[in-house]
C-alpha cells in the first residue's frame, strides 16, 4: 500500500525498532492497514545495540520480576521455532564466586529458571567442576565450581528487518528515513504529516497511532502529538566492547561483578568476543550515544577478574552503545534496578482516536508485546483476526524440520563453489531466502564483483531491493557485521557501488545468472 495525500490507514506506527516492526507485522497479518515510519534505518538505534540474546533474564529473578522472566523464557522456544536461522541455542557458564552470591542462591535461581516455563529444545541447568570441564580452561584457576544453563543467541538487527519484511509482504507500508512531523486528533482519526528522505511532506490519516519511538517516545508525545507526557521513563545507556577471540568453544560466560551486576562474555562473529553490558544513566541526544572511557575500563576489569587472560582497553577493536527507555514508575535507586518489563500506555477519550505509547521492553519479548498491543487496541479493530505470529516463520525461517545443520549441508551441496565461511554466513543471514540472493548462480562469478569480506554485488542488490538497505552502514553493521571484517576498504567500495545503484547506473534487483565458470 502506498500512501499519498490523505491516505487512510488503520494504524500509523512511529518507530522501526523491534517493537514497532513487531506490531506492524502482527497488525498486517490480522488484516489491518498499516503504515510504519522510521526516521533512520530499521533497528538503527536501540534494537541493534543489544547483547544479542534471547533470554529469560536470570538476574531479574533477584528483583522478583517473575512475570517478565516467565514470559521471556516461554518466548525462547517460540522464537527458535520461527527464526532458526538467526536464533540458536547457546550454553552459558556461570563461574561461582562465593563472595558475591552463595551457591544455594544460584541453584535456587536456576531451578526457577528451568521450571517457570516449559522447555522443549533447550537443556536444563547443571553444576560444573571447572577444574575438569573445558569451560574452566579460559577462567582463572581460583574458580573451581560453576553452573551452566541454556539461552539463545539472536542477530538482533536482522530480527527487526525480518519482521518489517514480513509486515510489508502482508500489506504494510514500511517507510524508512521518514519522520513524523506532527500528528493531531480530529475526532476519531489522526491527521499526521510525515516527511520523506528527500524532504517531501505527505499528510496521512490513521484511526490509531502507535508510538514505538524508543528513546524518542516522549518527543513523539510532546512535539509530535501535543499529548501529555505519559509514563515516567529512565534513559539508560548500555555499552559493549568487542575484542579478538579470547577462548575456544561456542559457550558464553555470565560473570557476577562486585557491584552485583552481571557481564556477558560471548563468542562473536567467529573470530571475536563480545563483552557487555553496562547500565549508565543517560541524558542527551540518544542519536549520538557512544561508550565512555569509564565504561571501557569497567567492562575490561569485569572480564579480567574472571578470565585467565586479562582484557586490556587497548585490546578493544570495536564498540557500540544504545539507549534503553525504561519504564520507571517505581523510581528505582539505580539504573540496573529499573525494570526491563514493558508498559503499554493507552490514551483514548470518548470518541477520540487512540494513542498507544510503548515504554521499556526487551528484544526477547517483542512478539508478545506486539500481541498485547493488539489486545489494547482491540476495541478499535473491528473484524480483526486473532493472534497468529507464534506459529508463522519469519522470512527465511521455514527450514525443513527447523534443522539448520541439515539446511547448511544441503546448501553447500547445491553451491559447492561457495567458500565454507561464506556459505555459513549466507545460510545464517537469509535461511531459505538465500535462494533469492543466489539467483540461480552456478559460480562465484555469477554473483558479480566481490566488494570485500565475501560481500558480492548480487547480495548488495538483494539487500537494497528486499531489505530496505540504503546506506553503507545499513549493510555493514545491521544487515551484517561485515564492517568488522572488511574495514575501510570494504566501506569505501560499498559506498561507491551503492552510489551507482542509486543513480540508476546498475539494476537494483539481482539479475538471473547467465554465465558459467569460476572466479580466478
Amino acid at each position: 500500500m502506498t500512501g499519498g495525500a490523505q491516505a487512510t490507514f488503520d494504524l500509523l506506527i512511529v518507530g522501526g525498532g523491534g517493537n514497532g516492526a513487531g506490531i506492524a507485522r502482527d497488525a498486517a497479518g490480522r488484516g489491518q492497514r498499516v503504515l510504519l515510519v522510521e526516521m533512520d534505518d530499521l533497528g538503527g538505534k536501540t534494537s541493534s545495540a543489544s547483547s544479542k540474546l534471547i533470554h529469560g533474564g536470570l538476574r531479574y529473578l533477584e528483583h522478583y520480576e517473575f512475570r517478565l522472566v516467565r514470559e521471556a523464557l516461554g518466548e525462547r522456544e517460540t522464537l527458535l521455532s520461527i527464526a532458526p536461522h538467526i536464533i540458536w541455542p547457546m550454553s552459558f557458564v556461570l563461574p561461582h564466586d562465593p563472595a558475591i552470591r552463595p551457591a544455594w542462591m544460584i541453584r535456587a535461581g536456576l531451578f526457577l529458571y528451568d521450571h517457570l516455563a516449559s522447555r522443549v529444545t533447550l537443556p536444563g541447568s547443571r553444576q560444573l567442576d571447572l577444574r575438569r570441564h573445558k569451560a574452566g580452561e579460559a577462567l582463572a584457576p581460583r574458580f573451581a565450581k560453576g553452573f551452566s544453563y541454556a539461552d539463545c543467541w539472536v542477530d538482533d538487527a536482522r530480527l527487526v528487518v525480518l519482521n518489517a519484511m514480513d509486515a510489508r509482504e502482508r500489506g504494510a507500508d514500511i517507510r524508512t528515513r521518514t519522520r513524523l512531523v506532527s500528528a493531531r486528533r480530529q475526532g476519531d482519526v489522526w491527521n499526521a504529516e510525515i516527511e520523506g528522505p528527500q524532504g517531501a511532506r505527505t499528510t496521512v490519516q490513521a484511526r490509531m497511532l502507535v508510538n514505538a519511538a524508543g528513546p524518542w517516545v516522549r518527543d513523539v508525545l510532546q512535539r509530535g502529538t501535543g499529548a501529555n507526557e505519559g509514563a515516567r521513563i529512565r534513559m539508560v545507556k548500555g555499552s559493549h566492547i568487542v575484542v579478538r577471540k579470547l577462548y575456544e568453544g561456542d559457550h558464553a560466560y555470565i560473570l557476577q561483578n562486585e557491584d552485583k551486576r552481571i557481564v556477558f562474555v560471548i563468542p562473536y562473529e567467529g573470530v571475536y568476543t563480545l563483552i557487555g553490558t553496562t547500565d549508565v544513566p543517560f541524558e542527551g541526544d540518544a542519536g549520538k550515544v557512544a561508550i565512555s572511557e569509564e565504561e571501557r575500563a569497567y567492562l575490561c576489569a569485569a572480564a579480567s577478574r574472571f578470565l585467565a587472560r586479562p582484557v586490556r582497553v587497548e585490546d578493544i577493536v570495536w564498540t557500540y552503545a544504545g539507549v534503553r527507555p525504561l519504564h520507571d514508575n517505581d523510581e528505582a535507586a539505580s539504573a540496573s534496578k529499573v525494570t526491563r518489563d514493558y508498559t503499554l500506555d493507552l490514551q483514548a477519550g470518548e470518541g477520540q482516536a487512540p494513542l498507544l505509547s510503548i515504554y521499556g521492553g526487551k528484544i526477547t519479548t517483542y512478539r508478545r508485546l506486539a500481541e498485547h498491543a493488539m489486545e489494547k487496541l482491540a476495541p478499535w479493530l473491528a473484524g480483526s483476526r486473532g493472534p497468529w505470529t507464534g506459529g508463522a516463520p519469519l522470512p527465511g525461517g521455514d527450514l525443513p524440520q527447523g534443522d539448520f545443520s541439515a539446511f547448511l549441508a544441503d546448501l553447500r551441496q547445491r553451491y559447492p563453489f561457495l567458500p565454507a565461511p561464506m556459505s555459513l554466513r549466507l545460510a545464517r543471514a537469509y535461511g531459505t531466502r538465500v535462494e533469492r540472493v543466489m539467483g540461480g548462480a552456478r559460480s562465484l562469478a555469477n554473483l558479480g564483483r566481490e566488494l570485500g569480506a565475501g560481500l558480492s554485488e548480487r547480495e548488495v542488490a538483494y539487500l537494497v531491493a528486499e531489505e530496505f538497505a540504503q546506506e553503507p552502514e545499513d549493510i555493514l553493521w545491521r544487515r551484517s557485521k561485515l564492517g568488522l571484517h572488511g574495514g575501510a576498504a570494504l566501506a569505501d567500495a560499498l559506498a561507491i557501488h551503492l552510489a551507482k545503484l542509486q543513480s540508476g547506473e546498475q539494476q537494483t534487483r539481482p539479475a538471473p545468472a547467465q554465465a558459467q565458470g569460476g572466479r580466478a
